[in-house]
């Protein structure tokens, strides 16, 4: 069973760190699909892979100098205070309506994202200022509805980067930047209440450390990003699909 958890956390880190997005769209429902316990393990561990995943594929995106350390610095101070505040939150949800939150907000990130893919790259990109702005509020409810599903926030970080002038590479890249605050303060603030499957997370771990590395060098040297947006949609609207079901059933 580790390892077939472990070849799909591989591929699953390979495609979400080409966008910056970690894979908790993919680690959380993966690992309860597997019979771990959503809240007390599935979440905890999903932003713990999601941490790992967005801050080792910082590696090529900043070689390639394609991180924005000054636009998103707000955006991941605020993500990092709100995350644990949404991570405490997820215990007194129940399970069901935790899945179904998720699967939403998957839905969305899956529609903005084919959307985005027939529109042509941004030319302008806003002020430090007005990034700074919007990154306070987004780093904010971003922290706090990742922390809470286990999922870094990514989903809703890269689209409004690129709505605020972005192009694919660096949105993924400086969404990489923010979500590993995110992500590590969520999963500390899940830690007190979770449970630690040392075998299953070394597994996963080493997983996750193979594919961020390999789908970081493919979205700097390879990838196209139109190419990109669509596997991720489609990626994201067949684990949507399967929690909802999951949840209803």
């Amino acid at each position: 069973m580790y390892a077939v958890i472990g070849l799909i956390i591989l591929g699953a880190s390979f495609i979400f760190a080409m966008l910056g997005l970690g894979g908790g769209m993919v680690y959380v429902p993966v690992l309860n699909w597997a019979g771990y316990d959503m809240v007390s393990v599935a979440i905890p561990l999903g932003l713990l892979l999601n941490g790992l995943n967005t801050l080792f594929v910082l590696i090529p995106f900043a070689r390639k100098k394609l991180v924005d350390w000054k636009g998103g610095a707000v955006m991941a101070v605020t993500a990092l205070v709100a995350a644990p505040i949404g991570a405490m939150t997820s215990g007194s949800v129940p399970v069901n309506t935790l899945k179904l939150l998720f699967a939403l907000m998957v839905i969305a990130a899956a529609a903005r994202m084919i959307w985005s893919s027939k529109k042509a790259e941004p030319e302008k990109l806003l002020s430090l200022k007005k990034r700074s702005i919007y990154g306070f509020f987004t780093g904010a409810f971003a922290g706090f509805t990742g922390g809470m599903l286990g999922l870094g926030g990514g989903f809703i970080i890269a689209p409004i980067l690129m709505a605020m002038g972005y192009k694919t590479k660096q949105a993924a890249a400086t969404t990489a930047f923010v979500v590993t605050f995110s992500s590590f303060s969520g999963y500390l603030g899940h830690m007190a209440e979770g449970e630690t499957n040392w075998g299953l997370t070394l597994v996963v771990v080493l997983a996750v450390i193979i594919g961020s590395q390999f789908g970081g060098m493919y979205m700097t040297q390879k990838a196209k990003s139109r190419q990109v947006k669509v596997i991720y949609a489609i990626v994201l609207v067949i684990i949507a699909i399967k929690m909802t079901y999951g949840a209803l059933s």
